[in-house]
Formats: structure tokens, C-alpha cells, sequence
């Protein structure tokens, strides 16, 4: 079954490839807690007051974005799936 031509479907393996290896590396270093990435935590005004509570809020920023980019990881691999197996359908016809 054709859902997209052989083009877009190339062009979404290869966007989809790309976004798994780049959102992989960016979890794994957001989760070891890169210094690099401390401009887009997003930690809360009042926790700059308190060191304590400002340490908590950078590991719960950490954290949480470490995760999101592993979720939008697996949708890439599920993108991955679904373009990949429309480039053999193509390639089939």
C-alpha cells in the first residue's frame, strides 16, 4: 500500500534517520548533565534565591528534557518504520 512516492518517502528516511542520531545525542548529554545545555533548562525565577532549591530545579530540568528527547527519538524510529518501509514499497513498483 503507497502512501507517499519514492521522493518524499527517501527524503523522510533520511529527515527521520538524521533526527534518531541527533535527539540520541542530545538526550544522552542532557541526561549526563552537559554544561552546555544550561541556557535551555528551564528553571523557575524563585529557584535562583535558594541554592538548594536551584540545584533541585536544574537536575528536574535536566531530567525532564533528557526524556522528552528520547520520546521524540522513538517517533523519529517510528517515522523511520513507516518511510522506510514505503521506500521498499516504491522500489517494489
Amino acid at each position: 500500500m503507497k502512501i507517499c512516492g519514492p521522493k518524499c518517502s527517501l527524503c523522510c528516511t533520511l529527515l527521520s534517520a538524521w533526527g534518531i542520531v541527533q535527539l540520541g545525542i542530545m538526550a544522552v548529554l542532557f541526561w549526563v548533565k552537559s554544561p552546555a545545555f544550561i541556557e535551555d533548562l528551564s528553571i523557575p525565577e524563585e529557584a535562583h534565591h535558594d541554592a538548594g532549591h536551584f540545584i533541585d530545579a536544574l537536575d528536574k530540568s535536566y531530567k525532564t528534557i533528557a526524556q522528552n528527547c528520547g520520546i521524540a527519538a522513538g517517533m523519529y524510529v517510528i517515522t523511520l518504520i513507516i518511510s522506510g518501509w514505503q521506500v521498499m514499497v516504491n522500489k517494489r513498483s
